[in-house]
């Protein structure tokens, strides 16, 4: 609901504001469309201005949620880093084993290479 409310920027006539300093705030008019419970009524029931506080409370509680979420997905995050510092360390134990097998498999196969090699060298012989 917060994030359909647009602000605007406005100067004040000169008669309630000689400086016409630049302002920031909402439309009461729209602000009743998003929810007129963020708004106030003359005696008339026309709506005069915004309930800024409630507004503002409104925005504390959306902050204070993001905030929460931030923090979860920081945790999330270094739950990942050890994650992949763990898997990158079983890879390179893994790594080790496979280059320690290749070495066996080329001693095993140089050694059948070479009783083979002495095996025809008996039969011709």
């Amino acid at each position: 609901m917060l994030y359909e409310l647009k602000p605007v920027s406005f100067r004040l006539k000169k008669e309630y504001d000689p400086t016409q300093a630049l302002g920031f705030g909402l439309i009461a008019e729209e602000v009743e469309k998003v929810n007129g419970d963020l708004v106030y009524r003359n005696d008339k029931g026309r709506v005069e201005s915004v309930r800024y506080e409630m507004i503002n409370a409104m925005l504390l509680n959306e902050f204070l949620k993001e905030h929460r979420r931030g923090e979860e997905q920081d945790c999330k995050i270094q739950q990942q880093e050890t994650t992949i510092t763990e898997l990158q360390c079983e890879i390179r134990n893994l790594a080790a084993v496979v280059n320690a097998q290749g070495s066996q498999l080329q001693k095993v196969s140089a050694w059948i290479e070479t009783s083979e090699a002495k095996a025809q060298f008996a039969q011709n012989h």
